[in-house]
């Protein structure tokens, strides 16, 4: 299994506009991040998980040349806005509709931005055409299963989702955009050989996992590996990685693990 880290900021982007901070203007590539997403490889199928403002770049910069299954875990606008680029793979896949598992909330949010794109095929070649699926609580295919559950995100719920590989057994979690994870969330992310959280920033937030809670969150999953993403500018890869705890790291864009 093979996850690509596309994206690990926040809705604002690292460097933020208008801001000359230390991490804005700071020379470690680390702290240049674009929206979050990631691309996961199971046995060979490859998954993109949201479709942020900066997704043909995030495509381009990691030569992604191909998307079978697509995940949209909310429909806030660092998470959505670049699924036009995703005509592309539907030229890819014989120019047919690309199916987009989300949730009632993700559906109402593509509807209401791209009604233009749903179509069992696109318009014409070049275009994007969507076919909307509720993502169920697991998803079985070939290649391994993708697990899913709600997390609470502020006044939305977001997907968090569960990859497991067929052939290796490798498991991964992706909990991103949430402010706590529910003890579903916790007993199904158990027994991860890696696990992926939010960890918005040092301070406490409204809707987000801080750095202390999201390394609480990981001491309790128990996994031997756990990446934060979602950074905010307040976030210094370098000074602050060093502050971690054992087994916590921060992610980056262009983060490639391999299990």
């Amino acid at each position: 299994m093979e996850v690509i880290f596309l994206g690990t900021g926040t809705s604002q982007g690292v460097p933020m506009i208008a801001c000359d901070c230390a991490v804005c203007t700071s020379t470690d590539a680390r702290n240049r991040r674009t929206r979050a997403s990631v691309h996961v490889v199971m046995d060979g199928l490859h998954v993109q998980v949201d479709a942020p403002p900066e997704f043909r770049l995030q495509c381009l910069r990691e030569n992604i040349y191909r998307l079978d299954v697509f995940i949209l875990t909310h429909g806030h606008a660092d998470h959505i806005a670049g699924m036009d680029d995703l005509r592309r793979f539907c030229d890819l896949i014989g120019g047919n509709a690309l199916t987009v598992y989300t949730t009632e909330e993700g559906t109402s949010r593509v509807l209401a931005m791209y009604p233009y794109a749903i179509a069992e095929r696109p318009i014409a070649r070049g275009y994007a055409a969507f076919k909307l699926v509720d993502m169920p609580a697991l998803l079985e295919m070939p290649q391994g299963t993708i697990r899913s559950t709600l997390l609470p995100h502020g006044g939305v719920n977001t997907l968090g989702l569960v990859f497991t590989e067929r052939s290796s057994g490798k498991k991964v979690v992706y909990y991103t955009d949430c402010k706590r994870v529910p003890r579903e969330a916790v007993e199904i992310a158990r027994g991860a050989d890696a696990v992926i959280l939010d960890g918005l920033r040092p301070e406490p937030h409204p809707s987000h996992l801080s750095i202390a809670e999201a390394c609480a969150v990981a001491q309790e999953i128990g996994a031997p590996m756990t990446w934060l993403t979602h950074l905010t500018h307040l976030t210094d890869h370098g000074r602050d990685g060093e502050l971690l705890p054992s087994g916590v790291q921060f992610a980056y864009d262009g983060l490639r693990l391999r299990l």
